[in-house]
């Protein structure tokens, strides 16, 4: 298995609080984001790690100094989305592993990632169906199958919020790429990289597992952040 942390972005809802830092490496007590993250997929025998890097590359770089990653640059991080990030690995990803693709502004708790580790569905996307009325992108999923997706749904059509990360296997990796490619020819670097997934539906089903009250956290937002720390313990703020 490998894994692709996509950090390329800036963070514009949560800059103000940065000093201009990219929001992967924010400090989660005696330790960055991205450092915890790199760390918790070696601690489970993942070492084939590539980071995808656009805004102030250098300093994710710089701070990934010392671990076996890889990284991939995406010169064009201010005028496209997470599938041109995405795009740039496009070497990465192929071959015959398992791949984790995931936010580099994600925390998750251990027991989480062990849940992730041991999912059989392909490919699988998390989701917390706690976080209904605070979500940012939220999933209506049935039967452990995803239905729709986006940051409009409301009310009852709101399953629950995404986690940011997926898992894509072997046998889906192919046609991920192959549609993948597609989107970029077409100019469809405006998108997610979870687009791709969702262009397959319904032909192409795509499932869901919760959390189940596991810990986890987006970095979109300084509560986000905040919501980190106290569950580490920590008490600095940015």
């Amino acid at each position: 298995m490998k894994a692709l942390l996509l950090a390329a972005g800036r963070g514009t809802r949560i800059s103000r609080h940065l000093s201009g830092n990219p929001k992967s490496t924010v400090d989660i007590g005696e330790i960055s984001l991205i450092c915890y993250t790199v760390e918790l997929l070696m601690k489970h025998g993942i070492t084939d790690i590539a980071v995808s890097v656009g805004y102030r590359y250098e300093q994710l770089i710089k701070e990934l100094s010392g671990y076996p990653v890889s990284f991939y640059y995406n010169p064009f991080y201010d005028v496209t989305n997470s599938i041109a990030s995405a795009w740039f690995a496009k070497e990465f990803l192929a071959g015959d592993d398992e791949v984790i693709i995931m936010n580099g502004d994600v925390f998750m708790e251990e027991a989480l990632f062990e849940k992730i580790l041991s999912t059989k569905t392909d490919p699988v996307m998390f989701a917390d169906e706690s976080r209904r009325e605070e979500a940012d992108y939220k999933f209506t999923y049935h039967n452990g199958l995803l239905e729709n997706y986006g940051k409009e749904l409301e009310g009852d059509a709101i399953s629950g919020e995404y986690v940011g990360v997926a898992k894509i296997g072997k046998g889906y990796l192919p046609l991920f790429l192959a549609r993948m490619k597609s989107m970029i020819e077409t100019q469809q670097h405006s998108v997610w990289w979870e687009n791709v997934l969702y262009q397959g539906l319904p032909e192409n089903p795509v499932y869901i597992e919760e959390t189940e009250g596991l810990f986890w956290a987006e970095v979109d937002y300084i509560e986000d952040y905040e919501r980190i720390l106290e569950f580490r313990g920590v008490s600095q703020k940015l």
